[in-house]
């Protein structure tokens, strides 16, 4: 379920004749990354196709500085029949990209399912209402920084996509206040972001990064602590200050995590607590395995399937001890499913994207030619054009450890040229590649987040774009002063 969204102009924003800021006005989700695959679709017939040469360091692919190269183009000619086929592959991509995000398809729908089980149980919406009501509901702000804290420390510790449970919990919180989803999904995949992006400890950027610039692993960890705590801060502002206010639930806003009964009404029974101790022993099942798993030390993968199986897992327990009939858990796990089924669609749509991208080989043509507009700035800037730069190569490689194994063997010499000491490097990687997780349509975690938050996609961008700008801001702050301070 999509919300409609109305902003008011309240801050010399510049606005459009039906009063609304320019960051406002997108169409539906689905639509708008229609619009972006044709626009790849431009980008695979105009750009040339490239490739690096790859080498193999420690049982990674990593690419080789200096070796981008132009590929032969074998279609030199044009015919109707070859724009025909070419048109045909944009609509072909589409279930191709279905198939390859199956993962993130199928976590929506089995986490779909299990929420829809915790909710028939209350256990996690008495949760959620006795802790107001002890808080009080006089003090939501306090509550709203509280559980913004608590989600980024999820995403520095945990990491990204594997807190994709926690999204409908911040529900209730907004919900329990008195504001829509919308309130709730930046509470959760606003603090889970940040925290992912400038944490000090994520094995995906800072840990690959670090180990092909040869610097100790996770070193450097209080600057980017202080800029995660300063960057948590600012979103709990930020939603306190202008979302809260103008996306409550009294304004006729849609809230599907509505609370059933009036705060003072919450208590926890013992039913309560033993459903709620399976859902959070599987999510500290989730973080101990996903942290043994970067380190090596878990002898397996460890990631969206394995996530997918443990929601599975807890939601056959949470059934038993509702004692629920199994022909009645498949119905409830049907019809959860059936509620986020829009939302997996645009990851299956977006993911489409990345494919057409692929399969023309462009890609690294697009990487090369953004490192190379890093030759006409001022050293000064080279570090924060580094940011901006590989926010733009997330569109194209939304993975993060995969971004640091192509972009970091450039830059580390890079580094070297300009002046710029390798942990200064790494943080404008890191910044450019984390922040723009929570806009780009590639980002298949996010786009999951949001289909359990029933968060449409362009409504979430005309809330999130400003956010993203002033923590883009904020950052450069910190790689500036970082740079200055000749931060090694």
């Amino acid at each position: 379920m999509q919300e409609h969204l109305e902003h008011e102009n309240g801050a010399g924003e510049l606005v459009s004749k039906e009063g609304k800021c320019w960051y406002q006005k997108f169409p539906d989700p689905m639509v708008l990354i229609f619009y972006i695959l044709i626009l790849a679709g431009f980008l695979t017939w105009v750009v040339p196709k490239g490739a690096y040469e790859t080498e193999l360091v420690d049982g990674r692919q990593r690419v080789v500085a200096d070796s981008f190269h132009y590929l032969e183009d074998h279609n030199t000619g044009y015919s109707i029949g070859g724009a025909i086929n070419q048109l045909f592959d944009l609509f072909v991509a589409i279930p191709q990209g279905l198939v390859q995000s199956g993962q993130y398809l199928f976590i929506v729908f089995i986490a779909g399912g299990l929420f829809n089980i915790l909710y028939r149980s209350h256990a996690l919406e008495n949760l959620v209402g006795t802790a107001v009501k002890r808080i009080g509901l006089s003090r939501g702000n306090l509550l709203i920084w509280l559980a913004t804290y608590l989600y980024g420390l999820f995403g520095i510790s945990v990491g990204y996509e594997n807190n994709i449970a926690l999204v409908p919990v911040a529900l209730l919180v907004s919900s329990a206040l008195g504001y829509t989803n919308l309130v709730g999904a930046c509470i959760a995949i606003g603090g889970i972001g940040i925290g992912f992006t400038l944490s000090p400890i994520n094995p995906y950027t800072v840990g690959v990064a670090q180990s092909i610039a040869g610097l100790p692993i996770f070193s450097g960890g209080l600057l980017r602590f202080a800029m995660a705590f300063v960057a948590l801060s600012l979103l709990a502002w930020y939603i306190t200050t202008f979302v809260a206010p103008r996306h409550s639930a009294s304004k006729g806003e849609g809230d599907a995590g509505a609370l059933s009964k009036k705060i003072e009404d919450y208590h926890l029974s013992s039913r309560d607590l033993g459903i709620i101790s399976v859902f959070f022993l599987g999510i500290v099942v989730i973080a101990g395995c996903s942290y043994l798993a970067g380190t090596g030390t878990l002898g397996r993968s460890w990631y969206i399937k394995e996530i997918t199986a443990v929601f599975i897992l807890m939601s056959i327990v949470i059934a038993a001890i509702c004692r629920i009939a199994p022909d009645r858990y498949v119905a409830h796990m049907v019809e959860g499913a059936s509620r986020v089924t829009g939302g997996a669609l645009v990851i299956g749509l977006a993911a489409s994207i990345k494919v057409v991208l692929e399969d023309g080989q462009i890609i690294y043509t697009i990487v090369n030619t953004l490192n190379l507009a890093l030759d006409v700035m001022p050293e000064s800037l080279i570090a924060v054009g580094i940011s901006v730069i590989q926010g733009v190569i997330n569109l194209f490689i939304p993975s993060g450890s995969g971004q640091a194994l192509v972009t970091m063997p450039v830059l580390i010499p890079l580094a070297d040229l300009v002046g710029i000491t390798y942990q200064v490097m790494i943080l404008a990687f890191q910044v450019g590649d984390g922040l723009t997780n929570m806009i780009v349509p590639t980002s298949g975690g996010t786009l999951a987040m949001l289909a359990l938050a029933r968060v449409g996609y362009s409504d979430w961008l005309k809330v999130i774009f400003p956010l993203v700008a002033l923590i883009y801001v904020l950052s450069w702050g910190f790689i500036m002063l970082a740079q200055w301070l000749q931060w090694s």
